[in-house]
């Protein structure tokens, strides 16, 4: 989040001083995007692997500490719940085969987590939703103990002034309530950054805005929690809510702290950061003494530690990110792209989505008139809610815009334009046979994680729920473990 939270109780004034400082970030950052030759450099990818650990009744096991104290590898991180982690993977070249050298280190990391986790009978498992997850299990007292997190709870608590109930229709609607936004744990994503020269950055980041329910739809992975078939994403509805510091009883209210946006991005990325600091009151208002004006104005690359912590507070499915070291960038940080469930999989997951976003981003502007941003953000639901089975809008430059189209038909329609993408950026061509092949796949199979979870509680039959949760997340860490595709298990 840009600087260290060692406590979780803040004063009025604290609050007023953060926000003079977040005006200050803004100003040089303003001057720093101005600056020529800015972050310009070569394309490069990193991700975030959040995970959950179950023991052997395949229920989550709160000994995040106690695996992270096993482990002297400093990509391993812990995570918001006692029963999660993060793995953060090195940064890599898009030129060559950039993928296949995450899929290594990942593979690795996992391999590694599981030898640590075995001494506590804890198990890995990437999935976007445990499915064995317990209301009990998303309650304050399953936090994981860091003054960050009770810092990001007392902030959110002080502005939403009431529980947390969360409603998520579906095939099985549920409602909850819960004491903490440590609810939000039960969501485990794979995050992908790519790194974008700020002259791009508006192209890509409203093609990367544009693309999400293509991706959604093969790779959705969350259809139930606490017992209940909801949508096939639903971590989607679950992270809105979990975290939302809006109070219901007001006539009108703020943006959600999970948007999926405001609109189209008209200049760069300089409107998105001012958004972040204009439209989001702040939760933890931790601030350093840095004078990043004169850092900018000296021709230095400043910290900018107060902005990174506001928007390490604002959750956007595609969340701009300003990273001071080496020399200073900017990336598009995806979010959307759930955990799991294999490192394979994962990473065609990712290989689509920066390949639409930048196969898309030469295209997107001239489609922008025929497509206004709600349609978009209808999108994205859509396909959050039924997957292959969603009906998309999509602009049209050759008749009355938008048209209806399938999610399987226009996923199959645009892997063309990610190869072309993948290949812009300097992705081999073997690579992208190999990746874009999985996502054909499950377009021929009808085969998503999503759809695999579905069928396999189905052909259990009618034996108790909650004999059926432990008995998939079994099966599903069998078939993970041998790293094949979720196509061919």
């Amino acid at each position: 989040m840009g600087l260290t939270i060692d406590r979780s109780s803040f004063t009025e004034e604290e609050y007023v001083h953060a926000g003079s400082r977040l005006r200050e970030n803004l100003s040089a950052l303003k001057r720093l995007l101005d600056r020529p030759g800015f972050g310009v450099g070569e394309p490069s990818l990193g991700a975030e692997l959040e995970m959950c650990i179950v023991g052997p009744d395949g229920e989550a096991l709160p000994v995040n500490k106690e695996i992270m104290a096993a482990s002297s590898d400093p990509n391993l991180q812990l995570e918001l719940d006692r029963f999660n982690l993060e793995y953060n993977l090195s940064p890599v070249m898009t030129a060559g085969q950039p993928f296949a050298a995450m899929e290594r280190e990942l593979t690795a990391a996992l391999k590694e987590l599981a030898i640590l986790a075995h001494p506590f009978d804890g198990r890995i498992v990437p999935i976007g939703i445990l499915p064995t997850l317990q209301t009990d299990q998303l309650q304050l007292g399953w936090m994981t103990d860091l003054p960050r997190y009770h810092a990001l709870n007392a902030g959110i608590k002080r502005m939403r002034q009431e529980s947390f109930h969360i409603r998520i229709d579906g095939e099985e609607p549920l409602e909850a309530e819960f004491d903490a936004c440590a609810v939000e744990g039960a969501n485990t994503s794979f995050q992908v950054h790519l790194r974008v020269d700020p002259d791009r950055f508006a192209d890509c980041y409203n093609a990367a805005q544009l693309t999400p329910p293509l991706v959604l739809a093969v790779a959705a992975t969350s259809p139930v929690l606490l017992g209940h078939s909801l949508w096939d994403e639903t971590r989607l509805a679950l992270f809105k809510q979990a975290v939302d510091t809006r109070r219901h009883k007001h006539a009108w209210r703020r943006m959600a702290r999970v948007p999926f946006g405001h609109g189209w991005v008209r200049s760069g990325a300089y409107e998105l950061f001012a958004e972040s600091c204009h439209l989001y009151p702040i939760l933890m208002p931790v601030c350093d003494d840095a004078d990043n004006v004169s850092i900018v104005e000296g021709g230095g690359i400043p910290p900018l530690s107060e902005l990174r912590l506001q928007q390490g507070t604002i959750w956007n499915w595609n969340r701009p990110v300003y990273d001071p070291a080496d020399g200073g960038n900017l990336r598009i940080e995806f979010r959307s792209l759930p955990s799991g469930p294999t490192p394979v999989d994962m990473m065609a997951n990712a290989a689509f989505h920066v390949g639409l976003t930048i196969g898309m981003s030469h295209r997107v502007d001239a489609l922008l008139p025929a497509f206004p941003f709600r349609y978009a953000d209808y999108n994205f639901y859509r396909s959050a809610q039924s997957s292959l089975d969603a009906e998309l809008l999509w602009p049209s430059l050759k008749e009355t815009s938008p048209r209806e189209i399938g999610a399987s038909d226009l996923c199959r329609v645009m892997l063309p334009v990610a190869d072309e993408g993948l290949a812009e950026i300097g992705v081999d061509e073997f690579e992208r046979d190999r990746l874009l092949g999985i996502v054909r796949d499950r377009l021929d199979t009808g085969i998503t994680p999503a759809r695999w979870q579905r069928e396999t509680l189905h052909d259990m039959g009618d034996i108790p729920r909650d004999i059926a949760m432990r008995h998939l997340v079994e099966v599903y860490l069998d078939r993970i473990n041998d790293y094949r595709p979720v196509t061919e298990w």
